[in-house]
């Protein structure tokens, strides 16, 4: 691990590109409305997309998911081999970190978004398999019951247990299983909305 120390610079330039906020920038660059004002206040390409504009909210979405990408791909690059423990614990570090950006972004006094998209562009860079069984969980849940986060916490649930069963127990596991009580906790509200009966549907256009 210790050769591995001169390469932790990759954690904070990992939380900052999780904090650049697609929701904010495709916004300002289309004239609409800001989203942490408008609609449910939430920085995030299904809050984009109650202002009407589809593009602007498949912008947001490819925004997030591509950071994550990003992150995790710049650091596999610079680290090598992934199957190395100690490599493997530090690409962990670097998911969780754009996560954390995303979730709480230092340009936008900590409020961020959900993670929906960020943990996707992850996932799909972990493993393409990995990425498709948990977007796959999310299709299914969202087509026949019409909750977009009940979608996201069921895909939330399944992430690490699909990484388990592809992989084993590694580093990286332990990370998804972080990211995924994070994305469950920010969706505390949707949660107590879902056993309210208040939670709004998808709707079925």
């Amino acid at each position: 691990m210790d050769e591995l120390i001169k390469y932790f610079w990759l954690i904070p330039v990992a939380y900052l590109l999780g904090s650049i906020s697609f929701a904010v920038v495709v916004s300002r660059a289309m004239g609409l409305p800001d989203p942490y004002t408008h609609g449910s206040k939430n920085p995030g390409a299904t809050n984009v997309l109650r202002t009407g504009n589809k593009v602007a909210a498949a912008l947001t979405l490819i925004g997030d998911a591509a950071k994550g990408w990003l992150a995790v791909t710049i650091a596999r690059a610079v680290l090598g081999d992934p199957s190395q423990a100690s490599v493997n614990i530090l690409l962990g570090l670097v998911a969780i970190a754009v996560f954390m950006g995303h979730l709480y972004p230092i340009f936008h006094r900590f409020k961020g978004g959900k993670g929906v998209a960020t943990a996707a562009g992850i996932l799909f860079v972990i493993n393409w398999a990995l990425g498709l069984a948990t977007l796959g969980t999310w299709l299914i849940v969202a087509v026949f019951m019409r909750y977009s986060s009940l979608a996201a916490l069921c895909a939330a649930v399944f992430a690490p247990i699909y990484f388990t069963f592809l992989f084993g127990i590694q580093p990286m596991g332990l990370a998804i299983l972080v990211m995924s009580a994070l994305l469950i906790y920010r969706h505390r509200s949707n949660i107590r909305n879902l056993f309210n009966g208040t939670e709004t549907r998808l709707s079925k256009k």
